[in-house]
């Protein structure tokens, strides 16, 4: 009779497993996540900012996360090719990201690429609208969630996660590019 109650408790385990695994299996790889802001400033000025990763430390949500984060820089200074690397605690992770197009005042595509506290390679792009001596600036990340990020997608609204830095990035760069009016 007990061994009856444990196989059907282990049968009963294992079917609610599979079933995890099939709904995760389900769950859509691609995702997209984009937020924006209109800034007080022409478009040359916010491309600036974004163009040129030594200028990302003033404005970046993740930048004054982990004061000991060591960034390195490498390439050319700004535009196609540049590049940074950065290491850092937990929260910030380990990583790199690479400028791959760069059209003045339009826009700007980056290959991101997550080493730490998990492997993820993503593409993010900024693109300028020019709105009068306003700038509208869409900021978006796209990419494929394997198996393991689909289960984290299930219980994390990520959208609101990651979004949520994205707005306070923006806010602050909202900040450093008024500021320089």
């Amino acid at each position: 009779m007990i061994k009856k109650a444990i196989l059907g408790i282990v049968a009963f385990v294992v079917l609610i497993v599979v079933v995890f695994c099939i709904v995760v299996a389900l769950q859509p790889s691609d995702f997209k996540i984009t937020r924006s802001v209109t800034l007080n400033a022409r478009a040359a000025t916010v491309f600036e900012q974004v163009n040129d990763f030594h200028n990302w430390e003033a404005w970046s949500p993740w930048a004054k996360i982990d004061p000991a984060m060591k960034a390195t820089y490498s390439g050319p200074p700004a535009g196609v090719g540049a590049r940074y690397a950065w290491v850092g605690n937990d929260e910030v992770g380990e990583g790199n990201m690479t400028i791959t197009q760069s059209h003045p005042n339009e826009h700007i595509a980056v290959d991101l690429e997550f080493i730490k506290p998990f492997a993820a390679k993503n593409i993010t792009e900024f693109n300028f609208k020019p709105n009068g001596e306003k700038t509208d600036v869409i900021w978006t990340m796209a990419g494929k969630n394997n198996f393991l990020m689909k289960a984290v997608w299930m219980f994390m609204d990520m959208d609101k996660l990651v979004g949520g830095d994205f707005e306070k990035g923006l806010s602050q760069m909202k900040t450093v590019v008024e500021g320089k009016q």
